[in-house]
C-alpha cells in the first residue's frame, strides 16, 4: 500500500492567526495512517503570518525537522523584502523513497486586470517506490482569477501528454549524447499522481477540463475521489472549522491511467485546525 497526503498549510497558520511550524510537523508525524509521500503547499519564507508575526524560513525548518525523509522544494513566488531578505512562497514534497529527479514548472500567468494574483508553480518529482518509479506533481493553482486557473489546468494537461509521449520512446536514446551525462536518458514512467490545492470547485469548468480526454485518447488525469467514491459528492476540504460560510472542495488527488486500478481509498482528515484546508489522503494498492 502506498499512501500520499497533500495539505495546504497556509504558512503553518494557527487558529489565532500566528504561525507555528512545530504544530504542523507534530500533526504530520501523527497521521494515524502514516504516509509514504507528503505534499505541502503554501510553505513560506520571509512572509508575515496573519497576525503580522514573522513565519521565518519554513523551507529550511521543515527540511531540518523532517530530515529522515527525502525532500524537494520550489518557489512560486521568489522575491525579496525591503531589507533584501528573501520573500518566498511555494511547495515541498517529502518521500520515504529516494527522489531521483526534480523538475519545476512555472505555470501560465496571463494578465487579468482588476484581480489580485501571484505566480504559480508545480513541483514535479520522480519518487522511487517498491513498485518502481512514480511521478508525483505537487500543484497549487490560482485562487482569484478563473482565466489564469484555466490556463494552468491546460498546462497540467500538456505536461501529462508530454510525459506520456516521453514514456513511449523511453530507452530509445543513446546513454550518452553530445556533452555527456546531461543528455543521458531519464525515466518517464506512465504512473503519475497529481495532487494539491487547485482552488476549483467540483463540476466547475476547470474541474471538468482537467480530466477531459486528450483528443480521441484517454483522459490525462482521473479524479481519484470519483474513482474511490463513484456515487458520492466530493467531501469538503476547506472551511470545516468555521472560516468559510460554506465548506467546499479545493484539494484533490488525480492519477494517471496506469494507476486507476490501484486506487483504494481517498479521504479527508477532518480534525486538523489552523489552516483553512484539511489534509487529503490517497491510498494506492
Amino acid at each position: 500500500m502506498l499512501r500520499l497526503i497533500t495539505w495546504n498549510i497556509q504558512c503553518a497558520r494557527t487558529p489565532d492567526g500566528s504561525a507555528d511550524l512545530d504544530r504542523v510537523v507534530e500533526r504530520v508525524l501523527g497521521f494515524d495512517t502514516g504516509f509514504d509521500i507528503l505534499l505541502l503547499q503554501e510553505v513560506g519564507c520571509g512572509l508575515p503570518a496573519r497576525d503580522g508575526s514573522p513565519v521565518g524560513d519554513q523551507f529550511a525548518a521543515l527540511a531540518r525537522r523532517l530530515d529522515h525523509l527525502h525532500a524537494a522544494s520550489d518557489f512560486a513566488l521568489d522575491t525579496c523584502n525591503a531589507d533584501g531578505s528573501p520573500r518566498r512562497l511555494g511547495s515541498m514534497t517529502f518521500a520515504r523513497g529516494a527522489i531521483v529527479q526534480v523538475r519545476r514548472h512555472a505555470m501560465p500567468w496571463p494578465p487579468d486586470p482588476g484581480l489580485p494574483s501571484m505566480p504559480r508553480a508545480v513541483l514535479d518529482t520522480l519518487v522511487a517506490t517498491p513498485d518502481g518509479p512514480l511521478r508525483v506533481l505537487n500543484a497549487h493553482l490560482e485562487y482569484f482569477s478563473a482565466r489564469q486557473r484555466l490556463a494552468q489546468v491546460e498546462r497540467l494537461r500538456e505536461l501529462q501528454a508530454e510525459a506520456l509521449a516521453h514514456a513511449g520512446i523511453a530507452g530509445a536514446a543513446p546513454p550518452d549524447g553530445p556533452g555527456g551525462m546531461p543528455f543521458a536518458p531519464l525515466p518517464h514512467p506512465p504512473a503519475a499522481i497529481l495532487a494539491g490545492d487547485f482552488n476549483m470547485l467540483p463540476g466547475s469548468d476547470c474541474h471538468a477540463r482537467l480530466a477531459a480526454p486528450l483528443g480521441k485518447g484517454d483522459p490525462p488525469w482521473r479524479d481519484a475521489w470519483s474513482l474511490a467514491h463513484p456515487d458520492e459528492p466530493h467531501a469538503p476540504t476547506v472551511g470545516l472549522h468555521g472560516r468559510a460560510s460554506t465548506p467546499c472542495t479545493f484539494d484533490y488527488a488525480y492519477v494517471s491511467a496506469a494507476l486507476v486500478p490501484k486506487v483504494r481509498a481517498v479521504r479527508v482528515v477532518t480534525d486538523a485546525t489552523g489552516s483553512d484546508h484539511q489534509p487529503l489522503l490517497l491510498e494506492l494498492a
